[in-house]
C-alpha cells in the first residue's frame, strides 16, 4: 500500500524476462525437442502456451516416483524456441527461449492421446534477447504470466504496417531524439501491454525504440485504446512543431 503523499510507483517500461518467456511459450507456434541427443521438430503447437502440456517440477527427487529414484539416468530433455518479429525487420529473430530439464514421464507428442502431458525436471530456462542472457527459476516462471497481447501480437503488428503505414510514421513524432535522414525505413517490431517497440533501420545499423503506453494493458480490449492515445499524443506533438514561433 502507497504511503500518504508518496509517489506513484513508475510502472514497468518493458515486461520482465519471465513474462517474456511466458509470452513467447503462449505465441509459439512450433518448437525443438531434443531428448538425450535426438531432435524432435514439432510443429502443429495451436499457439495455446506450451507450459499446458508439460507439468514443471523442482529439481528434488519426488517422493514415491519411481523415476526420481534413479535421477542420474532420467534422460536430459531442451525445448528449444525462436521468437521471430512478424514484420520484414532486418534481424527477425527477437529472443530465444531453451527450456531444459530431465524427463519423468515419457514425452507426450503429436500422436498421444489429447490431454497427455509430460512431467518434466525443471532445471532452468533461458533467455537469448538483443539485451543479453538471462537465466530463470521455476519460481520466477511460475509467478509470471504471459502477456495479454502475445497470442494477438502478429496479427495486430501486420495490420498496423499493411493496412496503415501512415500510422507507423506518424508515431515517428514520439521517438527522442527525432529520427535522423540516416533513418531510411521504419517498422513496427513488438507490442506488449507495456508499449510498442519501432526498429528504425539505417543503411548500416539499425536501432529499437519503445513508446510507452499510457497505462498497463490489462487485456487485449484495450490495446485499441491505447494505440489511439499515442496516435493523438503524435498528433498533437505534429500541431505544435507546425505552428509558427
Amino acid at each position: 500500500m502507497r504511503l500518504p503523499g508518496a509517489p506513484a510507483a513508475t510502472p514497468p517500461a518493458r515486461p520482465t524476462e519471465a513474462e517474456l518467456v511466458r509470452s513467447v511459450l503462449a505465441a509459439a507456434h512450433s518448437m525443438t525437442v531434443v531428448i538425450d541427443g535426438v531432435r524432435h521438430e514439432v510443429r502443429n503447437l495451436d499457439g495455446g502456451d506450451v507450459l499446458g502440456r508439460l507439468h514443471l517440477h523442482p529439481a528434488a527427487p519426488l517422493a514415491g516416483h519411481p523415476a526420481a529414484l534413479l535421477n542420474d539416468g532420467l534422460p536430459a530433455i531442451r525445448l528449444e524456441f525462436t521468437d521471430i518479429a512478424p514484420t520484414p525487420v532486418r534481424d527477425r529473430v527477437r529472443a530465444r527461449v531453451t527450456v531444459l530439464g530431465h524427463l519423468l514421464t515419457p514425452w507426450a507428442d503429436e500422436a498421444s492421446a489429447p490431454g497427455t502431458t509430460t512431467c518434466v525436471e525443471y532445471g532452468q530456462a533461458v533467455l537469448e534477447t538483443a539485451r543479453g542472457t538471462s537465466y530463470i527459476g521455476l519460481d520466477e516462471l511460475d509467478e509470471a504470466w504471459p502477456d495479454p497481447l502475445a497470442s494477438y501480437e502478429a496479427g495486430m503488428l501486420t495490420h498496423l504496417l499493411d493496412d496503415h503505414p501512415e500510422l507507423v510514421t506518424l508515431l515517428l513524432r514520439l521517438v527522442r531524439p527525432l529520427p535522423s535522414a540516416a533513418v531510411v525505413r521504419a517498422l513496427p517490431l513488438a507490442m506488449d501491454r507495456y508499449g510498442i517497440t519501432l526498429r528504425l533501420e539505417e543503411r548500416t545499423g539499425h536501432r529499437d525504440v519503445r513508446l510507452p503506453f499510457p497505462s498497463v494493458l490489462d487485456d487485449v480490449d484495450q490495446a485499441g485504446t491505447q494505440i489511439q492515445a499515442l496516435l493523438s499524443a503524435a498528433r498533437r506533438r505534429s500541431h505544435r512543431n507546425s505552428l509558427p514561433a
